[in-house]
């Protein structure tokens, strides 16, 4: 008896190490990324508190009228999912679903130039049914849903974040399938309500080996899993030519022409070589453009948000501590940018006492010299 139960606890024991040895490899570990920050164009006293929450925001759209609408993120598990500011406090959005649909995990929202919200439903990592959704802004009643197959948008999948043409006819999204690690872009048409996968596994949309360090924090689950997301930053230039993308955690960015993502007959290999690799960029979040074509780029390590121009310069555009992981992005009327601060340090596999203790959790916003349409 005591040989069969050296033998079962000596396999346990050896299951477990050699399970953490496979997390480890897989999941862990990474160096410090390079720190590329600026001296900042603005001070931090120039970002304008917009919402004081007691959960972190997760992404953002403002409409030309100037209405404010966010998701929780779902990484402190909210019950609202969706809200909007109104006379200063957040208020749930009383998005019409048709009957038997929900709403599950929600952290890509956008409004395209047709008024309407579109929100990107995860589904707990493919776990449930990922969904695409837009609503009429102004009747809340839902105007599209689409349900992914699973080979589009299976378990382990994260639909992250989203980008919408301006003729609405194209959704791009970002998986950045943080478990099943098979990160790629989504093309999906409104018109055909058909997607496809491109570009998994390429350099482009697979995270280089860093570990983020947000505020001194090593962002390490359990102690062993680094949290670093496939392909999650993902913007469409104001003019709809190119598709601009990258990993959290990669040195670079990336983008690749829209006209080539739309034509289904090029081989995936033959795709991968028109992906450019466009300039060096910090460690990133959410990314937005401006009319002229720079890139805003929310710096996670470095409470910061950052620019890149069109001739690949890169340059600090503000800083400050109160930036805790800038995460979503989108512009306003009268080239206000806002910005959601989700400060997932605080949030990600924490209890949801101690999320509720590290609020309020902001969303802000800083007047630029740009300009761009609102909501994305």
């Amino acid at each position: 008896m005591k040989k069969l139960l050296f033998y079962v606890i000596s396999t346990l024991s050896l299951v477990i190490a050699v399970s953490c040895i496979y997390l480890e490899n897989r999941y862990g570990g990474g160096s410090r990324f390079p720190d590329l920050t600026t001296a900042p164009t603005l001070s931090g006293d120039k970002l304008e508190i917009v919402a004081n929450l007691s959960l972190p925001p997760g992404n953002i759209a403002v409409s030309e009228k100037g209405r404010v609408i966010f998701s929780y993120h779902p990484e402190a598990k909210p019950a609202i999912k969706i809200a909007e500011m109104v006379n200063g406090q957040a208020v749930e959005l009383a998005l019409e679903t048709p009957p038997n649909v929900s709403l599950q995990n929600i952290l890509g929202i956008r409004i395209d130039l047709k008024n309407r919200l579109w929100v990107l439903d995860n589904a707990e990592h493919g776990i449930g049914q990922p969904r695409l959704l837009a609503f009429n802004l102004d009747s809340l009643k839902t105007e599209y849903i689409h349900d992914f197959p699973s080979e589009i948008a299976g378990i382990g999948s994260h639909l992250n974040d989203l980008q919408v043409s301006k003729d609405g006819n194209y959704v791009y999204i970002a998986d950045a399938s943080i478990f099943a690690q098979t990160p790629a872009i989504i093309v999906h048409s409104t018109i055909e309500k058909k997607s496809r996968r491109i570009l998994e596994g390429h350099h482009s949309v697979v995270p280089d080996n860093y570990l983020p360090v947000v505020q001194g924090k090593k962002m390490l689950m359990g102690g062993i899993l680094a949290v670093r997301p496939g392909v999650d930053s993902i913007a469409l230039s104001r003019d709809g030519l190119w598709l601009y993308f990258a990993p959290v955690t990669d040195e670079f960015m990336y983008r690749i022409k829209v006209s080539d993502i739309h034509d289904a007959d090029i081989p995936n290999k033959v795709l991968e070589e028109k992906v450019e690799r466009f300039a060096a960029k910090t460690m990133s979040d959410g990314i937005t453009i401006d009319n002229s074509g720079r890139i805003y780029i929310s710096d996670i390590e470095n409470s910061a948000i950052n620019r890149l121009w069109p001739d690949g310069t890169l340059e600090t555009f503000i800083k400050d501590d109160i930036l805790r992981w800038p995460d979503g992005f989108s512009f306003g009327p009268d080239g206000w940018l806002y910005v959601t601060s989700s400060s997932l340090q605080h949030v990600i596999f924490k209890s949801q006492d101690h999320i509720l203790s590290k609020s309020p959790y902001h969303i802000f916003r800083v007047k630029t010299d740009s300009k761009a349409s609102s909501g994305h």
